[in-house]
């Protein structure tokens, strides 16, 4: 996938698929939750420790930027524990998770 096709994917699964997805049981409903998630994990601790912000998604690395893409896919495709992934992004903040 080139790279604007990988940042027209994050804004579409963040922004629209996993928000409308998200049910009852989901431990965050809103894009820039999904956003904090998917990216603490692509960069392995809080995301913006290691890329700059505003936005984030643009200054990802193609790497960081396609692992979060695929988290975010495996997510909506119930093939990732998103409240497992929930609490150890606020682990890695110092909250309660």
């Amino acid at each position: 996938m080139d790279r604007a096709a990988l940042e027209d994917r994050w804004k579409q699964l963040t922004n629209r698929d996993l928000p409308e997805a998200a049910g009852p049981g989901w431990p965050v409903h809103l894009n820039h939750c999904f956003q904090r998630i998917l990216l603490d994990h692509a960069t392995g601790g809080v995301w913006y420790d290691a890329i700059p912000r505003r936005p984030a998604y643009a200054h990802a690395p193609d790497d960081v930027l396609a692992r979060a893409v695929a988290l975010g896919e495996a997510v909506l495709a119930g093939r990732a524990d998103l409240d497992a992934l929930n609490r150890r992004s606020l682990r890695w903040r110092g909250k309660a998770g």
